[in-house]
């Protein structure tokens, strides 16, 4: 795969238009439905929005329904479509299945909370469908390892939805890092921002158009509270892995990138952090990781911000943040290619990406393997802290060494009926 290797003379070589931004496939008038590629969008909050409207900016997508348990945003979704289309055609579901068993749906954007990522991944590729899904692939190790085997097993398209990938600004730090030109790289530090904590939420009736428990699915029951839903089910490791796997699923991405580790990733990890002291939030507040890879190289996830990645070699450095602020030294480095500021919103790119391997049947440039990479090391950063101490990690077995609570941790219980 081309993601795997640079040089830097290819590096020098290379195009500034290459990294100015996310490439357009142009196309000469809108296509026939015929020829159309045809969605189903499981999950339409705030994120779900978002990748919706960019995959209705894409001509040859057909949109065909909605899905979510909240009826509201369920609603929104489907006139935001149907204005698009004119029309009033998109169909609207609370049950994600109603989508997988339609026939005439090829692909699936899955935005749903994270808790869901993988348990939708696997239903909608086990349905023979292409499959966009929103970053962290995984609540948990072993889920992502079975969404990387079931996406392999039924041959279909799966892009994470890590689009930082596919902006050239992040794009160009990674490069500069893998060809050499600061030298051997010996840190990596990734700041993801300190976590939220709340105090006390009592219990609060679900609101009538609210689907709690389907929205709950496999996790835990538990007594409804706004807080607990929405974006802040980030901060409840019940449902998600608060920064570590929000931010930490971007830049830790392309901190693994950078380095040349892909398709393996540290092997000893050790850590500090403060949790909350109340509240039904439970993870991170402030925090440090460091992760160190075989070679010596380590990865320090810094709880500061603003969010960004730097790499650091025996030569000079080079970092980007999330605002499309490109830094460097030695400067003559900012020199080698154009480079144009985006930040982390300019991603329509990832989704045309996404769409034009779905067509061609190749492989996208943020594949199933390579995202359960970046995120089992958040995730094992998340188990790191909790047990306040020290651990290693055997890359090919998937397990800690010697540490029977930590390989307990590498997979979750599921409420019933729901499991793998």
């Amino acid at each position: 795969m081309d993601h795997l290797r640079i040089t830097r003379r290819r590096f020098l070589g290379s195009s500034a238009a290459a990294l100015a931004g996310p490439y357009v496939v142009g196309l000469a008038g809108r296509p026939a439905p015929s020829a159309r590629l045809t969605m189903g969008a499981i999950g339409v909050g705030g994120q779900g929005t978002v990748d919706l409207r960019n995959f209705l900016s894409c001509e040859d997508v057909q949109v065909l329904a909605v899905c979510d348990v909240d009826a509201g945003r369920r609603h929104n979704a489907k006139g935001i479509v149907d204005v698009h289309y004119g029309n009033k055609d998109c169909a609207e579901y609370n049950d994600f299945r109603e989508i997988l068993v339609r026939d005439d749906i090829d692909t699936v954007l899955i935005a749903t909370p994270d808790h869901w990522h993988a348990l939708i991944s696997i239903a909608a590729a086990q349905r023979g469908k292409d499959l966009y899904c929103e970053k962290p692939i995984s609540l948990t190790v072993a889920e992502g390892r079975a969404v990387v085997e079931t996406i392999t097993r039924q041959g279909r398209v799966y892009q994470s939805g890590t689009q930082r990938r596919s902006i050239g600004c992040f794009r160009f730090a990674v490069d500069v890092a893998r060809a050499g030109l600061i030298g051997k790289i010996h840190t990596i530090r990734t700041y993801l921002e300190k976590g939220i904590e709340c105090g006390l939420e009592p219990p609060q009736p679900v609101p009538p158009d609210f689907d709690y428990d389907f929205w709950l699915g496999p996790a835990p029951d538990a007594p409804y509270t706004a807080r607990r839903c929405r974006g802040s089910f980030r901060w409840i490791y019940d449902y998600s892995g608060g920064q570590l796997t929000d931010i930490g699923a971007h830049f830790n991405d392309l901190a693994q990138w950078g380095n040349g580790t892909q398709l393996s990733g540290p092997i000893h990890y050790e850590g500090f952090a403060r949790f909350p002291r109340a509240g039904i939030f439970n993870t991170p507040v402030e925090y440090q990781v460091i992760a160190t890879y075989a070679g010596g190289v380590k990865l320090i996830f810094h709880d500061t911000g603003p969010r960004a990645v730097k790499f650091e070699g025996d030569e000079g450095w080079v970092i980007v943040d999330d605002d499309g602020n490109v830094d460097a030294e030695p400067k003559s480095i900012l020199r080698t290619r154009r480079i144009v500021k985006q930040d982390y919103a300019n991603w329509q790119g990832h989704h045309r990406d996404f769409l034009e391997c779905v067509k061609r049947r190749g492989a996208p440039i943020a594949p199933p393997e390579m995202a359960h990479r970046s995120t089992t090391v958040c995730h094992i950063g998340n188990i790191c802290l909790r047990l306040g101490r020290a651990l290693r990690w055997d890359l090919e077995a998937e397990r800690f060494i010697e540490d029977d609570d930590a390989n307990r941790m590498l997979a979750r219980a599921m409420r019933s009926p729901w499991r793998l």
